[in-house]
């Protein structure tokens, strides 16, 4: 049913596939995908499409017929930064409140974090916030929020290798930093939650 509300939605509101697939970031063949059903988003890009077009989640996926969107949202803390040892529930240093749906609450904790320097661009800026959802293992390849040495958080892509892990900035002015099984363990290296979405700061 995805896939025909997807379609439904996108031709009652004028968008084309090609516009849709702009806005989101991605390629219009990914669009047509979905459309046929190939290819299904994961669910945090499923409640980004219920925002865009102002529907429920449940009548994206045709499990009802409530048009309109949950009207419930939830507050999560923008931290600036997050050390060890202290739980995310505990921290203090909060510079400002964001919202998720009820839909994206429901599955798991999260935390906002705002983004310090510039090893994430030209994708994460000085001053964006990133939408973390609370876990302590990401897939390779995914953007993660990473505590090196004890220290403040650092947001880079999270590579896992045979013999390792790498910590790869997106700013190719950053070289990776890799790490051993042994100095996973030592330093420690430590995965606080994996970022699902952006919301940069103009």
């Amino acid at each position: 049913m995805f896939r025909i509300q997807l379609k439904k939605l996108r031709e009652v509101k004028g968008v084309s596939q090609s516009k849709l697939a702009s806005d989101f970031g991605i390629s219009q063949g990914t669009v047509g995908n979905w459309e046929s059903g190939i290819r299904e988003p994961n669910f945090e890009t499923i409640s980004k499409l219920a925002i865009y077009f102002n529907v429920s989640v449940d009548y994206l996926l045709g499990n009802s017929e409530d048009v309109a969107p949950s009207p419930k949202a939830k507050k999560i803390p923008v931290l600036g930064n997050v050390a060890a040892g202290i739980p995310i529930s505990a921290v203090e240093n909060i510079l400002d409140y964001e919202e998720i749906s009820e839909d994206m609450s429901r599955t798991g904790e999260f935390f906002a974090l705002r983004i310090h320097g510039n090893s994430m661009e030209p994708k994460i800026s000085e001053g964006d916030v990133v939408i973390v959802r609370q876990q302590s293992d990401v897939e390779s390849g995914q953007i993660a929020i990473v505590l090196v040495n004890g220290d403040d958080a650092t947001c880079k892509k999270f590579v896992k290798h045979e013999n390792g892990i790498s910590l790869v900035s997106l700013n190719p002015a950053h070289s990776p930093m890799f790490f051993t099984p042994e100095e996973i363990e030592s330093k420690p290296i430590r995965i606080l939650g994996r970022v699902v979405e952006l919301r940069a700061k103009f």
